[in-house]
């Protein structure tokens, strides 16, 4: 019997005695689909599938891994761009069956379960005239997007995920359930869980009655041109001052006709007409072909969005942290975005990060804080045939900013869409480039609360 089998048969031994966490083997006929990450070009296949429904099962998987020292990933969504929550031949605990929001009776706060996808906690907050901070893609999983930082929509306005985490519950490598004290938190707001496992988190909720938003799309058949006048629009535009209620994010994405050049437009104040008069504003910053930004609510917000994702990707990401697009900026994307491949699932986004988001009464590990654009460089393909020209499109990209651009990169990266392999040459590089002058707290929480690794396979390689 292969080393493999025998653990096979181990754990379906044990999980006779734990008939409440499910189990999906490599023999099930929804193993393959089980295991499906966003981006299909992850190939690792696990040891096999768990999906636990409550804490207590949670802890007797922990218990039962650090036993056997059994490598381990979690799941919440799937979506992490690299697709590093399933490893080869790693048992793959997938939290997806520990999803729901719960508003607390102050309705300040809102306690959400660790496999929740952003839809349910948008449309549940939505229902009862609350928002807090979330990203745009409904089948994210919250908790992994927030604990690592979570740029986003509301982030002008409320701050970046990790700004709203108040309190967690976690289960520690000794699988025993733990309410983060104030260090733990420190090192969950930024790093996820490279510590625990997150059962649940409390967040700020904000009222939420009123929301415009939506895409307005400009004429993009000299892209390069449409793109860099527009950021130099918008640049002016800034200087004047831009309410933190307005957060836009420009795209570029493949249409019908082509590739296109978009604003992502979300006011999330209540003064519609204030909102509207902001969404003229940036329209005016370029030929428009469509203003789409209409009155509409999180539900449909977050489905409108959903429609236009592929189910599926093959290739890898590649993110720069820029201090603004400068001209030198603007130029260099101009030239990479005229050349992007016709594909679905080949596209770019640039978030902002500024109003709310630039300072956080709450400590965190998260270290990029000053005024900054994140660039999003999606190498992806639907087909995967095509998954190398899309890659080679996002890395030559990069490599044209850091040739052109180099003193507009900022030091730090975002760890959700950094190529760990192409941007660094080593896990300390790795953990250097997005952690920069944290690094040296990170590894000490570290240290204290997961000092034999057990959580090694998680989200990034400490050591």
């Amino acid at each position: 019997m292969t080393e493999t089998a025998t653990e096979i048969t181990r754990l379906e031994t044990f999980l006779q005695d734990h008939p409440t966490i499910k189990y999906i083997s490599p023999s099930s006929d929804n193993y393959a689909s089980a295991h499906k990450c966003w981006n299909g070009a992850r190939h690792d296949k696990p040891l096999a599938i768990v999906q636990p429904q409550s804490h207590a099962d949670v802890c007797t998987l922990i218990k039962y891994v650090k036993s056997k020292s059994l490598p381990f990933t979690l799941r919440t969504g799937g979506h992490n761009l690299e697709g590093r929550a399933v490893v080869e031949r790693a048992l793959l605990i997938d939290l997806r069956l520990l999803a729901g929001v719960t508003i607390e009776f102050d309705r300040k706060s809102a306690v959400i379960q660790g496999g929740t996808l952003q839809e349910e906690v948008g449309n549940t907050l939505w229902k009862e005239g609350l928002g807090t901070a979330t990203g745009s893609i409904p089948s994210v999983g919250y908790v992994g997007w927030a604990t690592y930082g979570g740029y986003g929509p509301f982030s002008s306005h409320w701050g970046l995920g990790a700004d709203q985490i108040i309190s967690a519950t976690v289960v520690n490598p000794d699988g025993e359930i733990y309410v983060a004290d104030q260090d733990l938190l420190q090192g969950i707001r930024g790093t996820g869980g490279l510590f625990g496992v997150i059962l649940e988190l409390t967040v700020k909720v904000y009222p939420l009655h009123k929301l415009l938003a939506g895409p307005i799309v400009f004429e993009s058949t000299n892209i390069k041109e449409t793109f860099i006048a527009f950021n130099a629009e918008y640049q002016k535009l800034e200087s004047e001052g831009i309410p933190a209620k307005l957060t836009v994010q420009q795209t570029i994405f493949n249409s019908s006709h082509g590739a296109a050049f978009a604003v992502q437009f979300v006011w999330s104040g209540e003064i519609l007409e204030d909102g509207q008069h902001w969404s003229e504003r940036i329209a005016s910053l370029g030929p428009v072909l469509m203003n789409g930004v209409t009155p509409t609510n999180l539900p449909d917000w977050f489905a409108g969005i959903g429609a236009h994702i592929p189910k599926t990707v093959y290739g890898s990401p590649f993110s720069y942290n820029v201090s603004s697009i400068s001209p030198e900026v603007a130029e260099s994307i101009g030239n990479g975005i005229a050349k992007m491949p016709n594909n679905p699932g080949t596209m770019m986004s640039m978030h902002q990060l500024r109003g709310n988001a630039l300072q956080c009464e709450l400590s965190s590990v998260f270290e990029a804080r000053e005024p900054h654009f994140m660039l999003e460089i999606i190498g992806f393909s639907t087909d995967s045939a095509l998954q190398q020209e899309a890659e080679k499109w996002a890395a030559e990209i990069a490599e044209d900013l850091v040739k052109v651009a180099p003193d507009a990169l900022l030091p730090t990266h975002y760890i959700s869409v950094f190529n760990s392999i192409a941007q660094a040459s080593s896990p300390t590089e790795w953990v250097d480039k997005t952690y920069g002058t944290k690094v040296d707290t990170l590894k000490s929480l570290k240290a204290e609360f997961d000092p034999e690794n057990l959580f090694a396979l998680t989200v990034p390689t400490l050591r």
